[in-house]
């Protein structure tokens, strides 16, 4: 497992800047997805279980990390998809693609259908269809999930006194905000609209030292603008550090917009959390292309 913390020369001289590397962890089960599958597949196997079935839309990190990591441990899995139109579009979607070529077997339904997610009347339905499974939630977000985000922040990163990451079900954050010490501060900035995550956080957070920015989701969950590519192109140009459009390129962005604008106080330490979702850029692209709009650059 690879991980590290980067140093970013800012041209700020009273700030400092690294970003933890934790896309580096695994090839295809990279970031937060690694941390919040790791307890859950060791329960999994205590459990017997020997299906994981979870869900996750078109261009789903967690679709593509469960597949992944159930292929590697022996597990079969089974990935219920947002949207029927894309039962024949396989090919055309790299996640769902690579998810295939993992062995995962799909359930397309509606977006109707989708909501129901959380209802035990439906989760019966699948039960009788796919059998015993062990069941992960969208996005894999439960409390094992924050168990294994707890030990993102290690001993060598108290020092920090701002620790930043993006927030897409809240799962990465709360782990993040129990691990961190209470002479720091945890923001969040969410990749979608809505207040409804504090709700989410604090279920699960322990502390009370965070708070979310939500001034730079760029229009919503996978909304991008032309702002935000240029700006994840030439960050990886000047940095040689990947973003990805959905969540840490969001972040990132919100971070040094921040620092042009002297939010932080002097002398201030800051630490970002790269969480991965690298994969995402290839889908991500095909849609600007069929929109004729500017695309991610991908280097070697």
């Amino acid at each position: 497992m690879e991980t590290y913390n980067q140093k970013i020369q800012i041209e700020h001289p009273n700030y400092s800047l690294f970003i933890k590397r934790e896309d580096k962890i695994h090839p295809h089960v990279s970031g937060n997805k690694f941390r919040k599958l790791k307890y859950n597949l060791l329960q999994a196997k205590k459990d017997k279980k020997e299906t994981l079935l979870t869900f996750g839309g078109a261009f789903s990190n967690h679709i593509l990390a469960v597949a992944a990591a159930g292929s590697e441990h022996g597990f079969k899995t089974i990935g219920i998809i947002r949207g029927e139109e894309l039962r024949d579009k396989i090919s055309d979607n790299p996640t769902l693609q690579k998810a295939k070529d993992f062995g995962m077997i799909f359930e397309f339904v509606s977006r109707e259908n989708y909501n129901h997610k959380n209802n035990p009347k439906f989760i019966s339905k699948l039960e009788k269809k796919f059998g015993n499974f062990y069941l992960l939630p969208e996005g894999g977000t439960n409390e094992l999930a924050i168990q294994g985000c707890e030990e993102i922040l290690i001993n060598e990163d108290a020092d920090f006194d701002y620790v930043c990451c993006a927030v897409g079900t809240g799962g990465t954050i709360s782990g993040i905000i129990n691990c961190s010490k209470p002479s720091q501060q945890v923001l969040g900035f969410p990749a979608l609209k809505g207040d409804f995550l504090r709700e989410d956080i604090r279920k699960f957070a322990m502390n009370s030292n965070w708070e979310l920015i939500t001034d730079y989701h760029f229009g919503g969950y996978a909304k991008v603008t032309e702002e935000l590519i240029v700006f994840i192109n030439e960050f990886h140009q000047k940095y040689k550090i990947p973003l990805d459009p959905i969540y840490t390129g969001k972040m990132v962005f919100g971070v040094m917009d921040l620092i042009e604008k002297n939010w932080f106080p002097d002398n201030s330490k800051i630490l970002v959390i790269h969480t991965g979702g690298l994969q995402g850029i290839a889908g991500m692209n095909n849609l600007l292309r069929q929109k004729k709009q500017i695309e991610i650059i991908i280097h070697d």
